[in-house]
């Protein structure tokens, strides 16, 4: 049996010597948060009781405290054998933090407690809610401000500042005995710490070269020798050096020539002033308006270095266009946290959407007890929640990322009276909010995003006698309409033998008041495209599972679902089989103009980066505006066969991976160093379809370099994606994915640019890049 040695007994000066610097730490961590002195974080600092809400009958006081890093934050557990790394989480993974009863958990369990003493905790990944109640209203305070300045400020700082911080918080790991100096052995420990293999040769010549004292250690300007050559960029400086001075100076004059020569950027000449102003932190450089090797790195590290256009960061795309004129980012039964079949249905999951820029939404309404609809997926095991509740939901959440239109898309199962409980609960909770009529008298065609600003449209079934918006209100109470009831699609034995029990109807009755809550968007069957003399009202939008829609746009020859999705709306949902809640590609179904293709927001792949990918375009807002030939009613545009016509200039891209930086552990074991490769992939029509890679980089997540070019032919620039996925290479599995980043072609920045790579879940990482090259050209 193998003894453990006990570690020597420390003496009472010994911590409180180590007590004294973990203060220190702290308080050098909080100048670099720019929060010196406050009184908030030194709260978090110290610590405090809180109680841990799981349910009405578990409610447990648990010690939570931010740590010396600044960064995370250790909770207490009683759970035997809980590893120390499940005790703590970082304030990266915090997506918000809520006071009062703001989530369900607290919705239900703690309504007993005052608002004022509770606050939650909503983690980016799928991981759940945190609910917490403080002993009294300024300890919930100090946690609710504490934690949203270091959120705030952390998000804030530059790159370079947050590599700063990273590196400092790994070396501080590293230094097991807390002496604040780098043995050896700690300094090998750090590189695999950050995701670098070195063997014992090149570790020790390192070592040795900083060791300026020769005493075996390394501390404080030795340390920071060891950083300065650990992050240097010598792919940087050598572009540096070609408009640079012998004394390491880059004139605003060379600036303005690489911004214009490499760049490609206009206005080179007003942007190079402001970026030396903005970036350079030597003063002297400065005064005499140039740029210095660390200014230079600073502003490719930046919003102005970045591969993706700032200026597209707003929404700059023409918003008074009709609403068909649009992409519109779209949820799939929105309610779904996890699968079809058994997962848990949440507010949260339209919080999430909503707050990812979703600006349509999926409920699909059953009756409830109590005369309350309720939500969920039918016929299945998936938990239910009140209707009430989400409307609640979506009218906080709806305008928080984007003020243009929300559009609620209803499946409705209900009975006449809980519909009318519905149509009161939208009416009551939503206000003005809600659009009960049309948009200054318009009748003819859709009104535009702009002039729907802050609105939200309910998409549904509508009486027929109340079919045009212009007929006004009747008499009519309820009458039998069309039933749509994508649920009884679902491939599962269970939800089958569910459906022929129920013996499924064709129509619903449907209440009065909640056809009027329905304006521009009018629930259909899909009878075939117009027919040219007898056209179709354009506020009638039909809605297809994939494969209906794919088949379609091959059948019309493409043309008809292009010319109709112009003047109407098409909503696209996943196909049957995808109990898991997997996705499909929404790109076959842009290229034929459908609006609304609607995926499962809560899994993540390739489809979610690429759907995100496409809506990062016009300033988040959700809606991003078709290409010219999309929108234009005498277009011959076919995405299968491209031909001659006004679909733009074809491209040539030329694409140089050059380097890597900072890469995440895939693997949390000490030995584990990711071997990483990048891949390019284009997403657009077919001929632009296309996947290449780069070699695999051993041993190295820290600082690999590739350098190594690429070239693609685009055809139709407007409807094609770029995403550039890293993995860690691996000979006997399937690749781990590391990160990637996806964005619309037309969004491009030319020149040497940085790509801040997004985690699984589309969340950025805070120093996690790749360092590339691009031009573009027009093919002759």
């Amino acid at each position: 049996m193998q003894c453990i040695r006990r570690q020597p007994k420390r003496t009472v000066s010994q911590e409180n010597m180590l007590l004294e610097q973990s203060r220190r730490v702290a308080a050098l961590n909080g100048i670099r948060l720019g929060l010196k002195d406050d009184k908030d974080l030194k709260f978090l600092l110290k610590g405090s009781q809180l109680l841990k809400v799981k349910s009405s009958s578990w409610r447990k006081e648990r010690f939570y405290k931010l740590q010396e890093d600044c960064k995370t934050i250790w909770q207490e557990s009683k759970k035997m054998l809980r590893s120390p790394e499940s005790q703590i989480f970082s304030i990266e993974d915090i997506r918000d933090v809520r006071s009062g009863h703001k989530t369900e958990g607290m919705e239900k369990y703690a309504k007993d407690v005052p608002e004022y003493r509770c606050f939650s905790i909503i983690f980016k990944d799928q991981r759940k809610n945190l609910d917490l109640i403080a002993s009294s209203e300024d300890d919930a305070n100090h946690w609710i401000a504490g934690l949203g300045k270091i959120i705030a400020h952390s998000n804030s700082m530059n790159q370079k500042q947050k590599l700063q911080h990273w590196i400092h918080t790994c070396l501080r790991k590293a230094d097991k005995n807390k002496d604040n100096k780098m043995s050896l052995k700690e300094l090998k420990d750090f590189l695999k710490e950050v995701n670098i293999e070195v063997d014992d040769y090149h570790a020790k010549k390192i070592f040795q070269h900083c060791d300026k004292s020769k005493t075996e250690a390394l501390e404080d300007d030795e340390i920071e020798e060891f950083y300065k050559i650990l992050t240097e960029r010598k792919e940087i400086d050598s572009i540096f050096q070609m408009y640079s001075d012998p004394e390491g100076f880059m004139s605003c004059q060379n600036l303005v020539r690489f911004l214009y020569e490499v760049q490609q950027e206009e206005d080179a000449v007003v942007a190079a002033p402001a970026l030396i102003q903005k970036y350079e932190p030597n003063e002297r450089a400065k005064r005499g308006n140039a740029m210095t090797k660390d200014g230079f790195l600073m502003y490719l590290l930046s919003d102005e270095g970045n591969i993706f256009n700032p200026s597209h960061r707003k929404v700059y795309q023409d918003m008074t266009q009709p609403l068909s004129h649009y992409f519109v980012s779209s949820s799939h039964n929105t309610y779904l946290m996890e699968d079809q079949i058994t997962g848990p249905s949440s507010t949260e999951a339209y919080i999430r959407a909503l707050t990812k820029g979703c600006r349509c939404v999926e409920l699909d309404c059953w009756d409830g007890p109590n005369s309350e609809p309720v939500i969920y997926h039918g016929y299945t095991l998936t938990s239910k929640i009140l209707f009430s509740d989400v409307i609640k939901a979506i009218k906080n959440y709806a305008f928080k990322t984007s003020p243009y239109p929300v559009i609620i898309s209803l499946e409705n199962h209900c009975s006449v009276e809980q519909q009318k409980v519905m149509a009161q609960h939208m009416t009551t909770i939503l206000q003005d909010m809600l659009l009960v009529a049309p948009v200054d008298g318009n009748r003819s065609q859709f009104p535009s995003p702009e002039q729907l600003k802050g609105k939200i449209l309910v998409k549904g079934k509508k009486l027929s006698r109340q079919e045009d918006p212009s007929n006004g209100n009747n008499n009519l109470e309820a009458e039998d309409v069309s039933d749509e009831d994508e649920a009884a699609e679902i491939e599962d034995e269970s939800v089958k033998t569910k459906v022929e029990q129920k013996g499924k109807s064709d129509t619903l009755k449907l209440a009065k008041e909640l056809s009027d809550t329905v304006v521009y968007c009018k629930s259909v069957h899909f009878e075939g495209f117009d027919d040219p003399n007898h056209p179709r009202a354009f506020y009638e939008m039909s809605s297809f599972s994939e494969s209906k829609a794919l088949k379609l746009a091959q059948e019309s020859g493409m043309s008809s679902f292009i010319h109709h999705n112009i003047r109407h709306l098409s909503r696209i949902y996943p196909a049957g089989w995808r109990t898991d809640s997997s996705n499909y590609s929404p790109v076959d179904l842009w290229n034929v103009g459908c609006q609304i293709v609607a995926l499962n927001f809560q899994t993540a792949g390739t489809e979610m980066d690429v759907y995100q990918g496409r809506f990062q375009d016009n300033g988040f807002s959700g809606y991003v505006l078709k290409p010219e030939f999309l929108r234009d009613e005498q277009t011959k545009f076919n995405p299968k066969s491209i031909t001659e016509g006004t679909w733009g200039t074809k491209k040539k891209l030329l694409l140089k991976i050059i380097s890597g930086q900072q890469l995440p552990k895939v693997n949390k074991s000490k030995n584990s160093i990711v071997d990483p490769k990048v891949t390019i992939e284009i997403h657009g029509v077919q001929q632009d379809n296309n996947k290449k890679q780069t070699k695999v980089i051993e041993n190295n997540g820290f600082n690999p370099n590739w350098n190594e070019e690429f070239t693609f032919d685009i055809e139709i620039p407007a409807l094609a994606l770029v995403r550039f996925v890293v993995e860690d290479f691996d000979m006997s599995t399937k690749n781990d994915f590391i990160g990637q980043y996806t964005l619309p072609f037309t969004s491009l920045k030319q020149g040497y640019r940085h790509i801040h790579l997004l985690t699984k879940n589309g969340d950025p990482y805070s120093s996690s890049t790749l360092f590339v090259y691009i031009n573009i050209q027009d093919c002759d």
